[in-house]
């Protein structure tokens, strides 16, 4: 393709990528909202947090199409703190920081660990994922594993699914978007993992 044609297929997918992170966490604009606000424009009686929450989200999705471009690297906690920077770029005393706090999952039976052992249980996902090559597998895997760590205490979900379009894309596969109509079989594949350590489920939505 043109490089006009690959800038007009990534406006496109964020677009709708952004509307369905964002509708699975609970942000209200509509696709339609959504591609607007990322045209710089305004929804009226919606509120500035959702604004930023789509335009935020788009800017991340760049920084990761920007990494995948670039010189290949393993995945760190340095990138990982930088993707969620942007995605919570709103709050500057959240961002990029693990939290400090408990915190729980909405609907979930799966309890996240305490915040005090977040640092080494992230440090050894990651040393685990890069002990050996990547696959769908094991992203499928490191994915579950980081929303049950939940390590932020805010934008866990779209952190989460961006890290893993980042090690999608380095494989050369095209970019994942859950949607927001899939929301539940998303959950529940989560969920069986949770209790099973079973990631096949999950690995088949994401191909």
């Amino acid at each position: 393709m043109t490089q006009g044609e690959l800038e007009r297929k990534y406006e496109d997918f964020v677009t709708e990528y952004t509307y369905n992170s964002n509708a699975i966490e609970g942000n209200t604009l509509t696709l339609r909202e959504t591609a607007l606000v990322l045209r710089g424009l305004t929804i009226d009686k919606k509120p500035l947090k959702e604004h930023l929450e789509a335009t935020q989200h788009r800017d991340a999705f760049y920084y990761v199409l920007g990494l995948v471009k670039g010189t290949p690297r393993k995945l760190d906690e340095a990138t990982i703190k930088q993707i969620h920077s942007i995605v919570l770029n709103d709050r500057p005393e959240d961002r990029g920081v693990y939290r400090k706090m408990p915190v729980r999952i909405m609907g979930a039976s799966h309890i996240p660990p305490n915040w005090a052992k977040i640092p080494t249980l992230m440090h050894e996902l990651i040393e685990w994922y890069n002990s050996e090559k990547p696959t769908r597998t094991r992203i499928a895997e490191f994915h579950a594993r980081f929303e049950q760590i939940h390590p932020f205490i805010d934008g866990n979900g779209r952190t989460g699914r961006l890290i893993a379009n980042l090690e999608i894309m380095k494989l050369g596969f095209e970019p994942v978007d859950i949607k927001f109509a899939n929301r539940k079989e998303y959950y529940d594949a989560l969920n069986e993992y949770d209790e099973t350590k079973e990631v096949k489920r999950l690995e088949t939505l994401f191909i």
